[in-house]
């Protein structure tokens, strides 16, 4: 019987032994993280879904060569991203310049959180806002965009981020660093005027 409070190397041991149902306890941990990481690459929410499939199937199946010598998070970050990179170059179009990366959720909820109040004109604004970071963060180099939405919108910590990007967690710090400060030239101007 598979527990979903079973470690991840658990769960892993046990696919490695033909317990698939142990997977799918993993999928169903992961995919919404999954699907947020490769929505940072692809736009349309279909083939959001689809690369994100592509990604489980391609880690399932690369399996056996986890060794456990980062988190099964950090491996399968790392095939959904390679993922969502070569959906997009078959498509012909372009790669962003960074990977995606997330520090402190508070930063990037800025926007989410304004909408307390509901009003057509905060939302509006709350939008304005949203599309403005989100915009940003496309412009990225490829390093920067990584780390930022690893801490912000996968929750990781620095050391995992180091791990996932395989650099000093002093590095980490500052290209999340220089994100955020890049975020927060493009929305200063709009926190001023929003109220």
């Amino acid at each position: 019987m598979v527990d979903s409070q079973d470690s991840d190397q658990q769960l892993v041991d046990r696919v490695k032994q033909g317990d698939k149902k142990a997977y799918d306890v993993l999928v169903i941990k992961y995919q919404h993280r999954i699907l947020g990481l490769v929505g940072g690459y692809v736009s349309d929410f279909q083939e959001v879904q689809d690369v994100t499939q592509e990604a489980f199937i391609k880690a399932y199946r690369a399996l056996d060569k986890f060794r456990g010598d980062s988190s099964f998070y950090t491996w399968l970050y790392r095939i959904a991203v390679n993922t969502a990179k070569n959906h997009l170059v078959s498509k012909g179009r372009r790669l962003p310049e960074s990977d995606i990366d997330v520090h402190d959720a508070d930063f990037l909820e800025t926007a989410t959180t304004l909408r307390v109040v509901d009003t057509p004109e905060r939302n509006l604004y709350c939008d304005e806002i949203e599309q403005v970071i989100h915009d940003v963060i496309q412009r990225l180099p490829d390093e920067l965009r990584t780390a930022v939405m690893l801490r912000e919108f996968d929750g990781l910590s620095y050391e995992e981020i180091a791990d996932v990007m395989d650099c000093p967690v002093g590095t980490v710090r500052s290209r999340i660093f220089r994100a955020r400060e890049a975020i927060d030239r493009e929305i200063r101007p709009l926190l001023g005027q929003g109220g």
